[in-house]
């Protein structure tokens, strides 16, 4: 199993999110998955098994279970097959459901991915799980922003949306990991998405993933489209809209990712990024 290593939305390899690919995965079962993404160490790894008319089935695992979807690993994935097969367009047939893919290379030599998400959705969140939540987190509901609503967003794997009320109470995380890990087993959540708005279009985000075995993840494409989605349902922009999504910048790994919101109520979220081997 050949197994590589690139970084997603960022071109500095000190920035952005790392994730493991391994672009045969052809016999490997679950145990073998895990085994690698454990020895990875990323918070995901992307396993494809290449199907007979042309598609991609993928898995994503991080060293701890299997996800459903993951953005980040899908554009390293799609960046690390068009460096051996060259660009063009994808079919990832996901835990989530189908995720095409195009991947381009810009005048400069840098190859992106532009992914496009299952169709997004929003659900409440329970008032019992909400408190616990703002506990474990240690905020409190002055620290919201009251402008974007406390919802669970869905782009093919599900985040709890929290807004900040200021950039200063994003930047101060500290939080229970057991705790959390625990609330976001019964509920099913990936990771939790807190973001702040600098501007209409501008949003500086960051991920606890303790699902994945990490305190934060640095950038997580899967939370920027079930967001950009989130966004649309609520009427808190107008479609079609690009936005950028800054997040890591409190880890020192500085990511950027662009979101596109078209119009429709059930169509996909665009998530584009850039990728580089490691």
């Amino acid at each position: 199993m050949e197994i590589l290593r690139y970084v997603a939305f960022s071109t500095d390899p000190e920035g952005g999110n790392p994730a493991g690919v391994v672009l045969d995965a052809s016999g490997a079962d679950d145990a073998a998955m895990l085994a690698v993404a454990a020895d990875v160490g990323y918070s995901e790894t992307a396993f494809v098994t290449p199907a007979c008319d042309g598609s991609l089935a993928v898995r994503y695992f991080s060293p701890l279970a299997e996800v459903p979807f993951c953005g980040h690993a899908t554009v390293a994935t799609a960046v690390a097959h068009a460096e051996r097969h060259g660009t063009g367009r994808l079919l990832l047939r996901t835990a989530a459901g189908l995720v095409p893919v195009t991947t381009e290379r810009a005048a400069d030599g840098t190859l992106r991915a532009t992914l496009v998400s299952v169709a997004p959705r929003t659900a409440p969140i329970g008032e019992a799980d909400l408190a616990e939540l703002l506990a474990i987190l240690g905020w409190s509901a002055a620290d919201l922003d009251p402008e974007l609503p406390v919802r669970v967003a869905f782009g093919g794997a599900w985040h709890p949306v929290l807004a900040a009320a200021t950039r200063d109470r994003l930047a101060a995380l500290d939080y229970d990991m057991p705790a959390l890990a625990a609330l976001m087993a019964r509920t099913g959540w990936t990771t939790v998405d807190l973001v702040w708005r600098e501007s209409p279009t501008v949003f500086h985000a960051r991920n606890p993933f303790p699902p994945g075995g990490v305190v934060e993840d640095p950038a997580t494409g899967a939370a920027a489209a079930a967001f950009g989605g989130y966004l649309r349902e609520l009427g808190l922009v107008t479609p079609p809209a690009r936005l950028t999504v800054r997040q890591g910048a409190d880890m020192g790994r500085l990511s950027t990712i662009t979101v596109s919101v078209p119009e429709g109520t059930d169509t996909g979220i665009s998530v584009t990024g850039t990728a580089v081997r490691l």
